[in-house]
């Protein structure tokens, strides 16, 4: 199974921070999808141990080496969802 960032209004450019489509003028949600949409330019990239949902937690590969910036095999995202 592929894992692919949609369509969907959160990675188009055209959304505002208050949840607005610039273009269309109205409040979007994630579900959203049209034909203006225009992928973000960059998505955060940034993964080391400050970014990882692991970090000082009891599933942390190296708890004693762990420090912020550091990067591992298992870095998982803070704002993960599956």
């Amino acid at each position: 199974m592929s894992i692919r960032i949609g369509n969907s209004c959160i990675n188009c450019d055209n959304l505002l921070e208050n949840e607005n489509c610039k273009i269309h003028g109205v409040k979007v949600s994630t579900s959203y999808t049209c034909d203006s949409f225009e992928m973000k330019a960059a998505l955060k990239n940034d993964p080391n141990c400050d970014t990882c949902a692991r970090y000082q937690g009891p599933t942390c590969a190296n708890p004693q080496k762990a420090t912020p910036g550091m990067l591992c095999s298992h870095w998982a995202p803070q704002n993960a969802t599956a």
